[in-house]
């Protein structure tokens, strides 16, 4: 037996289908971008709460572009996984496929990334586990979120740009 889930060094593999059904289209038939985004939210809220074994809130989303059009009647296939945990907060990479059935076609609509942050049962941040990455590419998006994570701080506000050591070094 195969597995859908990459080889990732902690538990937090999601994969969740949907089938694009009326309700979920406008009226071009194509599945509405908001539709889609609910459906990220939760496979990715679903990752970090396997990997941190707590709840989750989302705290930011990175730029989701629509590439490719999901139309009525296909199975949408999200996957997703933490890529970082850092204090209380985690960085989840989520891909998203459209597969038309009866024609046998598949296709890679879009990807983001998602921060979600752990919070015990007073609804407080709560520390969650490290992650440590295996794979090449698990290193490089290990390493590239905390430029990502930085980017956001400093979008926010909540960082100042000569702060973010790790962007200088990219142009240093």
């Amino acid at each position: 037996m195969t597995s859908l889930a990459p080889k990732t060094p902690s538990h937090s593999f999601t994969l969740m289908n949907e089938l694009v059904l009326p309700n979920d289209t406008n009226t071009l038939n194509n599945l509405m971008g908001g539709r889609l985004l609910h459906w990220m939210d939760i496979c990715a809220a679903i990752a970090a709460q396997k990997h941190s074994n707590n709840i989750v809130v989302t705290a930011a989303v990175d730029s989701v572009s629509f590439k490719e059009s999901i139309r009525l009647g296909d199975v949408v296939t999200l996957k997703a996984y933490v890529t970082r945990a850092f204090n209380s907060s985690m960085e989840v990479f989520i891909e998203v496929f459209a597969e038309n059935l009866p024609k046998g076609e598949r296709l890679k609509s879009n990807e983001a990334y998602y921060t979600f942050v752990a919070l015990d049962s007073r609804h407080r941040p709560v520390a969650v586990p490290p992650l440590e990455p295996e794979t090449e590419i698990e290193h490089e998006k290990y390493a590239g979120a905390l430029r990502r994570r930085q980017v956001r701080l400093i979008l926010a506000g909540k960082m100042k740009p000569e702060d973010a050591q790790e962007l200088k070094n990219l142009f240093l």
